[in-house]
C-alpha cells in the first residue's frame, strides 16, 4: 500500500489521516485537482523538469512544486536528478490500479452502449419501420 506523508497544512490531510486507505481511493483525492491532471497529461508525452510544467500550464513554480510532491508521494510520478534541475516522469503502475478497478463499471458501460447501437440500428432498418407500421 502507498505510504504517504502530507503535512497538516494541506487541504488532503484530513483524507489521508486514517492511513489505511484503499490505493485507489488515493488516486481519486490526488487526480480530483485539476492541474495534477493536467501535468500528468504533460508528464504522458516525456519527461518534464519543473520549469517546463511551469511554462507549459502557466502556473507559479511554488503551486507546480507542491502538486509534484503529492503526484510523488501518490506515486504517480517518479523524480531523478539532472544535474542541477530534477526530471519528473509518469509512473503508470498506479494507473493501472485505477483501470483494473474502472473494468466492470467499462464493461457494463459497453454494453448499455451495445445495446444502444442494436436499437438504432433497427431504427434505420427499412425493414424494421415496416414491421413498427404494421403493429
Amino acid at each position: 500500500m502507498v505510504k504517504l506523508k502530507f503535512h497538516y497544512a494541506y487541504a488532503l490531510t484530513a483524507i489521508f489521516l486514517y492511513g489505511n486507505i484503499w490505493p485507489v481511493d488515493i488516486l481519486f483525492a490526488v487526480l480530483v485537482e485539476p492541474n495534477r491532471r493536467r501535468i500528468l497529461d504533460l508528464l504522458i508525452e516525456r519527461q518534464r523538469s519543473v520549469n517546463e510544467i511551469v511554462e507549459a500550464l502557466g502556473l507559479s513554480q511554488p503551486a507546480v512544486s507542491k502538486h509534484l510532491r503529492i503526484l510523488k508521494e501518490a506515486g504517480l510520478v517518479e523524480v531523478r536528478p539532472d544535474a542541477q534541475r530534477r526530471l519528473y516522469a509518469l509512473r503508470p503502475e498506479p494507473l493501472s490500479e485505477l483501470d483494473d478497478w474502472l473494468a466492470p463499471y467499462r464493461r457494463l458501460w459497453e454494453q448499455h452502449l451495445d445495446a444502444l447501437e442494436r436499437h438504432l440500428d433497427t431504427m434505420h432498418d427499412p425493414d424494421s419501420m415496416q414491421t413498427r407500421k404494421e403493429q
